[in-house]
Parts: structure tokens; C-alpha cells; sequence
């Protein structure tokens, strides 16, 4: 008889799965129709980026944007909502930068289209004057090392446009902005000029945060727009007299205190462990950050506002955290994760959205394999929403911190990323380049992910 019993225990238990997954559709279809119809994310997306705009760690505008979320939070539904203190550095941009090509020629150039890198030197009130060495990669760099003494280094690398996932293009080519300016002050380069992290078919020059070595000097960096890089580079091969005037007036003053702003949505049955959500609050100086990452911010806003409308109370604690400083430092993330260990807490899972407010198509994850095929049981309930990749691994760099400090389980939103690096740290990522509908679906996404993690971990 023991050769039926697996059979019959299969049979009963199919019928439990399937009911289960049926309550499951019908929760989840309750949340769609919240979300889509009452979301208070675009409005609120509307007040950070308009009433606030570009709120770099240090800045005027990241207090003002630390209490608009203190706000929007308590708005939401939040039982507690409260401020997490950590130091965060203070870099200024200063006046505008500017840079033009020199030649003995007397056509009329117009100035180049650049921003200083985000933590870079200014180049003091004289600027630098000199010629241009173009190099295509830290392998062209080296072998030509011996001509890079005294002149500007121009990496002239290209985003790869083979890569269908766009991310894959940005972290192939962002070591350039990372590292440039130390690989090239090692054999004596004045300054550089990166070209901007994007395939966008346009001009707008892309900042984002570089890191010396302190082994070698600190020259100034700056990244340029791409129609600008493609003259430039064009022009240097023409011109034998071609130099470039640069000119930044960045400064790294001391470091200041910010603050991550936490809600919490006590669980009933597990109040203290903790599910988090989130995104970043800081954003470059020279945009409305409404991608990056206002969108994720207002979508972690929105998944407790939608539990909250439909009494829907968690299990565990859902705590959203608005982070500080993810551009050019991660003291936010760091400080989380660090109060987080020293407390003992139990986070059993972490989801973040920082990759844009586009279209969501799916999650990255970094978990058991237990816990990825969980997640993998879930497709049939999210694909009816257009949420079906899930094979990349990750998750966002503020929980990124959680999961290295306690190994706690992380996902991130994964959104159509084909647009996203048209406005990546650029001053065209506006409120008017997000998508209301596009930007809910993703609120939802997010908020359906929390749901079942909820009810499965």
C-alpha cells in the first residue's frame, strides 16, 4: 500500500495549492485596481521634483526633501514615522562649468556641453588649458602612457549598444567615470573628460560619482554630452593646434549630517521582523532626480498607502526607507544595514526600485535557492501584469548593504530599461519624462512582491 501514498498526498495537496494561488490572484487584482486608480505616486513625484527639485546630500534641498517625505509618509497611513541620523558627504558644484576648444583656426566653435563628475576637484579659477590625448579604453591608456603627461585624457569609450539590458552597457563602461581620473593623474594628466554614461541621441552631458586613489594627484574630471565627445574626437584628429580650456569650480567641503526617513506598518504577527521597501531621496544637482530616484521613492511610498486603503496589515513590519545619499557615497544604505546588525534585527526581505520608473518588467534578485524558486512559483499571478524577468541577478545598492551586513534576502524593480540612460544623472531626468501609468504599474509590482513575500518567507 506505501507505493500509493505519495500519489494520494499529491492529489490533496494540488487542490490546496491551486485554492491558494486563486486567493492569492484575487488579492493581488484588489491592489492592481488600488493602485491604479487612487495612487497618490505621480502627484506626490510632482511635489518632490517640482516644489524641491535636486536635492544632492548636503545640499538646502535635502532637508526640505527629507521633510516632504516625513509628510508623504504620514499621509500614506504609516503607524510611526521617524528619522535615522548619518553623516553624508558635501560636495558643490559651484558656478557653471565651461570648457572650449583652442585652435589656432578662426572658425567659431561653440562650448562644449560637460558637468563635472560628482566628489571631483575644480580646476581652480584659472582653469586648464591643454592638449587632448583620446583614448578608447584603460588598455589604449596604458599603451600610450608615455604621451599623457601634461595633456587632457579624453576617454572616449562608447556605451556598447549590442547589450539588449541596457545596465549591462552601464556597467561595462562606468569604470571610466569611476576610475579615469587617477589611471590617467598616474603618468600625469592635467584632467579628464569622460565620455557621458549613455547611447541617448542627444547632447546633454551625464554626471555621476568618481573615487580618487590617493596615491596620485587629484586632477579635475568632467563628463561630456556624446555629440559633443563625437566633435571633439573629431576635431583632434583634424587639428594638430586643437587644445581645450576647462574650467570647474567643484569643492568637497565637510561632511554634514542627513538623515534616511523610515515608516513602519506594523505586522501582526511578526512585529519584529522586518520587510523593507524603498528607494533613494537624494538625486544630482542638475536635475529634478523624477527617475533617479524620485520614482522609486514615491513607489515605495505608494505600496504602503495601497495596504494601508485596502486593511491590508502585513505579517511582519513593513518598513519603507527613504535613503540618503545613494549617489555619491551610499552613507544611507550603509548606516541602515549598520543600526540594522547592531540591533539584532531579523530582516527577512528587502526590495528596492532605483532603476527608473519606466515600464516594470520583472525583478532581480540575490537569495537561497529556496527562496528563488519561490519566487519563480509566483510568475503565473505576476505575468498577467506584464511582470515575467526574473533571471537577473541583484538588487538595489542601498539593500545591497542589508544583504552584505546580515545576508538578508533582496530584489530589486526591474523596469524596460532601454530609455533609462537617455537621462541618467542628466538634467533632462524631469517630472515630465515619467509616465503616470507606467509609474503606478510599477507601484503596483512592487507592492504585489511585499504581498507574497508577506505570506511565503
Amino acid at each position: 500500500m506505501r507505493k500509493y501514498v505519495v500519489p494520494i498526498l499529491l492529489a490533496c495537496a494540488l487542490p490546496a495549492v491551486a485554492v491558494a494561488q486563486e486567493s492569492d490572484s484575487v488579492t493581488l487584482r484588489k491592489l492592481a485596481d488600488e493602485v491604479l486608480t487612487h495612487s497618490s505616486a505621480y502627484e506626490n513625484l510632482r511635489v518632490l521634483t517640482k516644489q524641491i527639485g535636486g536635492r544632492l546630500a548636503g545640499s538646502p534641498q535635502m532637508p526640505k526633501a527629507e521633510q516632504w517625505g516625513v509628510n508623504a509618509l504620514k499621509a500614506a497611513g504609516a503607524d510611526t514615522v521617524y528619522l535615522q541620523e548619518c553623516m553624508v558627504p558635501h560636495w558643490v558644484r559651484g558656478a557653471k562649468e565651461e570648457a572650449r576648444i583652442i585652435s589656432k583656426r578662426r572658425d567659431f566653435m561653440p562650448p562644449l556641453e560637460i558637468l563635472a563628475l560628482g566628489n571631483s576637484v575644480g580646476s581652480g579659477p584659472d582653469g586648464v588649458t591643454a592638449p587632448v590625448l583620446e583614448v578608447s579604453s584603460f588598455e589604449d591608456l596604458e599603451a600610450k602612457k608615455d604621451q599623457v603627461k601634461g595633456k587632457i585624457v579624453f576617454y572616449n569609450y562608447h556605451f556598447n549598444p549590442t547589450f539588449i539590458k541596457t545596465f549591462h552597457s552601464y556597467g561595462d563602461a562606468v569604470k571610466y567615470r569611476g576610475q579615469g581620473a587617477s589611471r590617467a593623474a598616474k603618468y600625469g594628466a592635467l584632467a579628464v573628460i569622460v565620455r557621458s554614461m549613455s547611447h541617448g541621441a542627444n547632447n546633454f552631458p551625464h554626471t555621476g560619482a568618481m573615487q580618487y586613489d590617493s596615491a596620485y594627484p587629484l586632477i579635475p574630471a568632467v563628463a561630456i554630452g556624446l555629440e559633443d565627445a563625437d566633435r571633439l574626437s573629431d576635431r583632434i584628429k583634424d587639428d594638430n593646434s586643437a587644445s581645450v580650456f576647462l574650467r570647474t569650480n567643484c569643492e568637497m567641503k565637510q561632511d554634514t549630517i542627513g538623515h534616511n526617513v523610515i515608516a513602519e506598518f506594523k505586522g501582526s504577527k511578526y512585529p519584529d521582523q522586518y520587510i523593507t521597501v524603498g528607494g533613494h531621496l537624494d538625486s544630482w544637482d542638475v536635475a529634478e532626480g523624477a527617475h533617479d530616484d524620485g520614482a522609486g521613492c514615491v513607489q515605495s511610498i505608494e505600496v504602503l498607502r495601497a495596504f494601508k486603503a485596502l486593511n491590508m496589515r502585513p505579517e511582519h513590519t513593513l518598513r519603507v526607507v527613504l535613503f540618503a545619499n545613494e549617489e555619491n557615497g551610499t552613507r544611507g544604505g550603509k548606516k541602515y544595514a549598520e543600526v540594522a546588525k547592531a540591533l539584532g534585527e531579523k530582516h527577512i526581505f528587502a526590495l528596492e526600485s532605483d532603476a527608473g520608473g519606466f515600464t516594470p518588467r520583472g525583478f532581480t534578485t540575490t537569495m537561497n535557492a529556496t527562496l528563488k524558486a519561490k519566487v519563480n512559483s509566483w510568475k503565473p499571478l505576476l505575468e498577467p501584469y506584464g511582470l515575467h524577468d526574473f533571471d537577473e541577478p541583484g538588487g538595489g545598492v542601498d539593500v545591497g548593504q542589508l544583504n552584505a551586513a546580515i545576508g538578508t534576502p533582496m530584489a530589486e524593480l526591474y523596469p524596460d530599461s532601454q530609455r533609462y540612460f537617455d537621462i541618467h544623472h542628466a538634467g533632462n531626468d524631469v517630472f515630465e519624462a515619467v509616465n503616470k501609468r507606467e509609474l503606478e504599474l510599477g507601484a503596483f509590482g512592487m507592492a504585489a512582491f511585499i504581498y507574497l513575500v508577506d505570506k511565503n518567507f
